[in-house]
């Protein structure tokens, strides 16, 4: 199978070689100084500025998601939130879950969100703004330099969800003054699923220390504590750690993260140009680096999906919801080629060809 999904995606043979090895103890020196090398490398590939710091969850990045709205904000909160998609629509419920005060900016789906919108919110006494800068399930990337100055400016606490984004599309947290950051093992880090990251501003660490959680495995102050020694609280996902640790120094190696966006960046062009007399409208007005959304103008997306699979040994991204059977993705992260392009783009042709696009 090729996998132009957004994640889980095709791993490196380093990668996969590393998690047919046997998973060492964790409690151990050796350990500390692995998870240790990864929060530097994570903080130096985010651009997070001074006195910032990284944790790694073992959970999705559903988790980290959840943790943040737990440990960074309270019911005197009052947060703007993107929703775009079901991805923004996921900060929404986690909001309602934890009975945080919430505006959704609520967006057609591959719309934009342009400064005129945005400013709509300016001065109206908000508290911090939860974005998914990739909303990937239709492939919209969001202006965080417009989103960090309104924050600036409104004295916003900023958390960008990037897991899709980092390392895809240019990031550089400092400069758009974000608070957070939250990525995924299964992203561009093309590691198995199991491990999401949370990387804090010096402010959010202040923050986070500031407030009281009432969770265990969830606390970010506990993770923060622990991760000063290079170890988590409680068991993590040791084998994928050790694949992360591989990955990001393969990173450095190959150029550093400028170079890895730039590879994602072409891998995306590369397949929208192949695609692009083909029957499909493509969804997003602002388009991601790691997935292209698209709705094909004959036929059903979802059968579409499962045709590639049953048929040509390919996957490529369903929608859920309303979007399921209007719009599919095809994601340009992990260890793909534009000749696994051709491929993919041979694939559609036939089914073309067969009546069935």
């Amino acid at each position: 199978m090729i996998n132009f999904t957004v994640g889980p995606v095709m791993a490196s043979e380093e990668i996969l070689a590393l998690g047919a090895e046997q998973v060492p103890y964790f409690r151990t020196s050796e350990f500390s100084e692995i998870m240790l090398e990864n929060e530097k490398y994570i903080l130096k590939y985010s651009k997070a500025g001074r006195n910032a710091r990284a944790v790694f969850m073992t959970c999705s990045s559903t988790g980290s998601m959840e943790a943040v709205v737990m440990n960074c904000f309270t019911k005197e909160d009052k947060l703007l939130v993107i929703n775009g998609g079901s991805f923004g629509e996921r900060f929404v419920r986690l909001c309602e879950i934890h009975e945080i005060p919430h505006v959704p900016i609520m967006l057609e789906h591959g719309k934009k969100l342009n400064k005129e919108k945005l400013y709509e919110y300016d001065g109206q006494g908000f508290t911090g703004l939860l974005v998914n800068v990739d909303e990937t399930s239709t492939g919209v990337l969001y202006d965080t330099e417009m989103l960090g100055a309104f924050c600036e400016k409104n004295h916003l606490f900023f958390v960008c969800d990037c897991v899709s984004s980092f390392l895809a599309d240019p990031f550089d947290m400092e400069k758009v003054k974000a608070d957070i950051m939250i990525t995924g093992s299964q992203k561009v880090l093309a590691c198995p699923p199991g491990i999401s990251i949370i990387v804090l501003s010096e402010k959010a660490v202040e923050r986070v220390n500031g407030l009281k959680t009432k969770s265990m495995y969830f606390n970010l102050q506990d993770m923060l504590k622990n991760q000063e020694r290079g170890q988590t609280p409680f068991t993590p996902a040791v084998g994928i750690l050790l694949q992360i640790h591989a990955r990001l120094k393969e990173i450095e190696r190959l150029g550093g993260v400028e170079k890895e966006v730039e590879r994602v960046a072409l891998q995306a062009e590369d397949f929208r140009e192949k695609v692009k007399n083909l029957p499909f409208e493509f969804v997003s007005e602002s388009p991601a680096n790691a997935v292209t959304p698209l709705h094909p103008i004959v036929g059903n997306a979802y059968e579409i999906v499962l045709r590639l699979k049953e048929e040509y040994g390919i996957w490529i991204c369903p929608n859920g919801g309303d979007m399921k059977e209007k719009i599919f993705r095809v994601g340009h992260i992990g260890a793909l080629s534009h000749k696994d392009n051709s491929i993919l783009v041979k694939a559609f042709q036939d089914l073309q060809n067969r009546g069935l696009l």
